[in-house]
């Protein structure tokens, strides 16, 4: 018997200021799909550019430590992607490969949630 299939909507990202948080994602390009708050919880919920697959960030949603993420994110042309980042603001560390010989660029979001921008 099978797993039941499944799509993974959404990844909590840890922040400790959301509205930075939420200023620097949008800057970077991230559609804002909703941000709601009720009760004490607030939920931001932003999508990269060709993704089906969220990342949230808020209040009370997540007991995980502020910064202590890591994503990873999969792009067409690694060189124009980072281009493009650094365009809208955000700090890339010098390229770098993994063993398998994939290379990747690492930046961090304001609270030093990690990313990994891998070229297809």
């Amino acid at each position: 018997m099978g797993l039941v299939d499944s799509k993974l909507e959404a990844i909590v990202v840890p922040v400790s200021d959301v509205d930075r948080s939420r200023h620097f994602y949008r800057a970077l390009g991230f559609r804002l799909d909703r941000d709601d708050a009720a009760g004490g919880v607030r939920v931001v919920a932003l999508t990269p550019p060709g993704s089906s697959c969220s990342i949230l960030i808020g209040t009370g949603i997540c007991s995980a430590t502020p910064g202590s993420s890591c994503g990873l994110l999969r792009v067409d042309d690694l060189e124009a992607a980072c281009a493009e980042l650094q365009a809208r603001g955000a700090t890339l560390r010098p390229a770098s490969r993994w063993p398998t010989g994939v290379p990747y660029v690492e930046f961090d979001d304001p609270d030093g949630n990690r990313w990994l921008l891998v070229g297809s």
